[in-house]
């Protein structure tokens, strides 16, 4: 398989080099264990794709963490964005502190998450806990439903369930074109007091969940937030 990484909305977006410079680890998960995908990365320029092989049948998960990257944004467009992701607490707490009109200062970082399903055979790869600070967990395999069945997730933060958090589901059918938005729709969900949810697979082709859940910095005066923005892809086979 080759896997490469695209950074945007809607399924588009611009292709970013997988290397040293931006990704913080990455890791694949099967059905034999766990191996560090660091050291195929190696230093910059580094191609755009990454070349992979599945050594077993079964279930692949491939995790990502980015490293941290600075985003400032004017009060108001930091007030929407807050919005557009659910964060209605930080909002409040911007209100609070009477700094709703001031620039939004953050640290964002990714924490990616992939399935892929080799062969036929399932496994239990696609529960594992990977130990990102922000992480969608499938409770079902995603790859046995089919259209109109619900997938039961967990959201977890730094290990423990992330009650309230927006999740977002975007889908975009089969055969469409890698930079196409024509097709991509997409619904929203939040997750419950346990940190879960369920999200109705409508369609077939691919889905990838999102989410975004912020703290408050404490460790760096240059920034107000930090942000982790996970993510949860796979795709929904035709049957």
């Amino acid at each position: 398989m080759r896997v490469a990484l695209r950074c945007g909305m809607d399924f588009a977006g611009d292709p970013r080099p997988l290397d040293t410079t931006l990704v913080l680890a990455v890791r694949r998960y099967d059905a034999r264990g766990t191996m560090d995908l660091m050291p195929r990365l190696g230093e910059p320029p580094t191609p755009e794709a990454l070349a992979l092989e599945a050594p077993v049948a079964g279930t692949v998960l491939l995790a990502l963490d980015s490293a941290a990257k600075s985003l400032t944004l004017p009060g108001d467009r930091f007030t929407h964005y807050l919005q557009e992701e659910g964060l209605d607490g930080v909002i409040a707490a911007r209100r609070a502190a009477g700094t709703s009109d001031e620039p939004g200062r953050e640290r964002y970082r990714r924490c990616i998450k992939t399935l892929i399903r080799v062969g036929e055979e399932a496994d239990r790869t696609l529960a594992v806990r990977t130990g990102q600070r922000l992480e969608i967990v499938p409770l079902v395999d995603p790859f046995a439903l089919k259209v109109g069945d619900a997938l039961g997730i967990e959201v977890t933060f730094d290990g423990q369930p992330l009650a309230g958090a927006l999740v977002r589901a975007w889908h975009r059918g089969p055969g469409a074109s890698p930079d196409s938005t024509a097709s991509v729709t997409r619904h929203e969900v939040r997750t419950d007091a346990a940190g879960r949810a369920e999200v109705r697979l409508g369609k077939t082709g691919e889905w990838m969940l999102s989410l975004v859940h912020m703290v408050p910095v404490t460790d760096d005066p240059a920034h107000d937030w930090d942000s982790y923005w996970g993510n949860l892809t796979f795709a929904l086979p035709t049957r």
